[in-house]
């Protein structure tokens, strides 16, 4: 595997289109669909990844959201597994227990997934989330991985999943690629809220260039939680039809802000050239859009 890439890939699960690995339902998956990219600034917005990051000395930028019910029981972000090298908030809900949406670990690696909007699920589906734990908590390089999550795809409902081995970033200093971004439908799908959130990023890193990194922090968090429509956009009409009518106006911004339902949790990563993290999560409590509690870890990954 060439060192120091970013990994993803597009994946059609059982009902839908996702972005891991692409094919049509039913069909196999093709591990010459994968798409590698050199990593050195990576961003998610509602996992979105960006090129140009003039942040002197940083490796890594991911700003990320998380979009569920608020009734959904999880964890806050924190260490654990073996040796707690690994850091992410966990889903509690009955049966998909353990499963995550985000997480790093001590080891340099880095998953991220989204799901794939679409009007109906099958309920038999595996959870989607042990696709990000089950990553963190092996051995296997990402690109290897994400062969594996190809065959196995059809498993699940449609998914967005990346994958990254970010100590080949720190020790080889890779140059930054290109800038594909996801919110929940697949890789650079035009989407106004994905071309908007992708532009708030960029201007928000250009901004920080000489300031601390808690700046650059507030800064993206401001960005994760722009609650701005953008409307109209035929493209979510037309992959959520029914489902997203309702919900439209709120669920066009950025941050989602429904009843019940919406922007839940706020990530940002930053990995330094030496691979030092700083981890911050902005959490929502007791289901309730006005009360939030925000954290930060910060490690060293391990050479």
């Amino acid at each position: 595997m060439p060192p120091g890439l970013l990994h993803v890939g597009r994946c059609l699960g059982q009902a839908g289109a996702a972005q891991a690995w692409h094919c049509p339902p039913g069909q196999g998956h093709s591990v010459r669909d994968a798409v590698r990219m050199p990593l050195r600034a990576g961003t998610l917005v509602d996992v979105q990844r960006c090129e140009d990051s003039a942040t002197e000395g940083v490796g890594l930028i991911l700003a990320a959201n998380r979009d569920e019910f608020y009734s959904r029981p999880s964890k806050l972000a924190d260490f654990w597994g073996n040796n707690n090298e690994i850091l992410s908030g966990l889903d509690m809900e009955e049966g998909k227990e353990g499963g995550t949406w985000l997480g790093i670990s001590t080891r340099g690696k880095l998953a991220a997934l989204t799901n794939y909007l679409q009007p109906q699920l099958d309920q038999q589906a595996r959870g989607r989330g042990e696709l990000v734990t089950h990553f963190l908590t092996t051995d296997v390089d990402s690109l290897s991985y994400l062969k594996k999550v190809s065959v196995e795809g059809h498993l699940y409902n449609g998914f967005n999943l990346i994958a990254a081995d970010l100590r080949w970033v720190c020790k080889r200093g890779m140059a930054v690629a290109t800038s594909p971004g996801t919110f929940n439908a697949l890789l650079e799908t035009p989407w106004r809220k994905l071309c908007f959130g992708k532009q708030l990023f960029l201007e928000a890193v250009e901004r920080s260039q000489a300031l601390p990194k808690d700046m650059l922090i507030a800064d993206l968090l401001d960005v994760l939680n722009n609650e701005e429509a953008q409307l109209p956009d035929p493209a979510i009409e037309d992959q959520g039809q029914e489902y997203v009518q309702p919900i439209l106006s709120k669920y066009s911004a950025v941050c989602v802000r429904c009843p019940g339902y919406g922007t839940r949790t706020n990530t940002i990563i930053l990995v330094d050239a030496d691979g030092h993290v700083t981890f911050t999560e902005r959490s929502m409590l007791d289901k309730d859009p006005s009360h939030w509690e925000t954290s930060t870890h910060e490690f060293t990954l391990q050479s």
